[in-house]
C-alpha cells in the first residue's frame, strides 16, 4: 500500500531544493497539495503548526508532510500566521553565514488527490531516522545531501527516484513505530511474552490455555496477571487487537474481506463481519467505503 500511495504522487511535479538560513528567519508552507519532507542538515530550529505546540528540530530530523498540511519552520517558536510564505527562489548562496540548513523535497499535485493511505496519517510527522533498522535511509539521505543541486537540474526520472525512495523508507519507519507503540510495555516477563506472541501472530487460534502453556502459567493465573497488568482479559485484548488490525487493512489496502478475515484469525468472512460490526457498528464493507471511498462492489477484487 505504501508503494501504491507513493506511485499516486508521481502525477505531480517533483522538486528537491536546499535552503540555508541565518539570524532571525522563518518560512510558512501553506496551500500545498501533495506530499514531501524537510531534512535538517545543520543547526536547530522549530516546526510550527496552527493547532499543536512547536516541535524542536535538530540535525538529522526529518519532517514528513504526508498530505500537504500547512506548517512552518523558524529559528524560534512563532505563530504560524506570523511567518512569511516560503518562496522557492530565495535561497542563500554558499558564501553567506549558515546557522540552519535543510533540504526540501516534495511532489506537488496540480491535478488529482493524495492517496487515502497518506491522508489518514498524522500530518506533519517528525521522524528521527533509525538507521539501524533502515540502513537504506542513510544512503538516500547521503545522496540527497551530496547531489541535490544535480538532482534539481537533472532528469525527472532521477528526481522522482530519489523522492520515491525517501518517502517509502520514511513511511515504513513511521508505520513500524506506530505498530510498536500499540504494544503495552510491562516489567512482567510472562505477560510480555504473551503480548509478543499475540502481536506477532494474531491470526492463530489462541486460547487462554494455549497462551498459559506457552509461559508456564495456568489459565487462572494468566488471566489474573494479564488483566492486572494490561487492564483487560487475554481474549478481550486479542479481539481488540484483531479488530484494530482489520480496521487498518480495510482503511489502508484493497485486500478482500475473505483475506482480511483469515489474517485476523476468523475462519469465515461471515464470522469476521459479525465481530467487526459488533466492535465498530458498521459492516467491514461499509467501514472501508466510509474511510477510503472504495466502492463495496470492488471489495472482492483482491485476495
Amino acid at each position: 500500500m505504501i508503494s501504491q500511495a507513493v506511485a499516486g504522487l508521481r502525477v505531480g511535479r517533483g522538486t528537491i531544493r536546499r535552503f540555508r538560513r541565518s539570524g532571525a528567519w522563518g518560512m510558512r508552507y501553506s496551500g500545498l497539495s501533495g506530499s514531501g519532507f524537510h531534512v535538517v542538515l545543520r543547526g536547530t530550529g522549530w516546526l510550527v503548526t496552527a493547532d499543536a505546540p512547536p516541535v524542536a528540530l535538530r540535525p538529522g530530523d526529518v519532517i514528513l508532510i504526508t498530505s500537504g498540511a500547512d506548517h512552518g519552520l523558524s529559528d524560534i517558536p512563532r505563530p504560524l500566521r506570523a511567518l512569511p510564505q516560503a518562496v522557492m527562489g530565495e535561497e542563500q548562496t554558499e558564501s553567506d553565514p549558515v546557522e540552519f540548513e535543510f533540504l526540501c523535497g516534495s511532489y506537488r499535485l496540480e491535478r488529482g488527490q493524495v492517496h487515502p493511505y497518506l491522508t489518514s496519517m498524522p500530518d506533519p510527522v517528525v521522524v528521527s531516522p533509525d538507521y539501524g533498522r533502515f540502513p537504506q535511509l542513510r544512503s538516500v539521505m547521503d545522496l540527497l545531501d551530496a547531489d541535490d543541486s544535480q538532482l534539481e537540474g537533472g532528469t525527472e526520472v532521477t528526481r522522482a527516484a530519489v523522492l520515491d525512495l525517501m518517502l517509502v523508507h520514511l513511511l515504513r519507519q513511521v508505520l513500524e513505530d506506530e505498530e510498536s507503540r500499540e504494544r503495552p510495555v510491562t516489567a512482567d516477563s510472562a505477560i510480555t511474552a504473551v503480548l509478543r506472541v499475540l502481536h506477532d501472530a494474531p491470526e492463530k487460534q489462541w486460547t487462554v490455555a494455549r497462551l498459559g502453556g506457552a509461559v508456564g502459567l495456568s489459565r487462572t493465573a494468566l488471566t489474573r496477571r494479564f488483566t492486572s497488568v494490561v487492564g483487560t482479559p487475554p481474549m478481550t485484548y486479542l479481539r481488540n487487537l484483531r479488530m484494530g488490525h482489520a480496521a487498518r487493512l480495510l482503511r489502508e489496502s484493497d485486500v478482500s474481506l475473505a483475506a482480511i478475515a483469515r489474517r485476523v484469525g476468523y475462519s469465515t468472512e461471515f464470522a469476521f463481519a459479525g465481530a467487526f460490526r459488533r466492535e465498530f457498528g458498521l459492516s467491514p464493507g461499509r467501514f472501508r467505503q466510509v474511510n477510503t471511498g472504495l466502492p463495496t462492489s470492488l471489495e472482492g477484487a483482491r485476495s
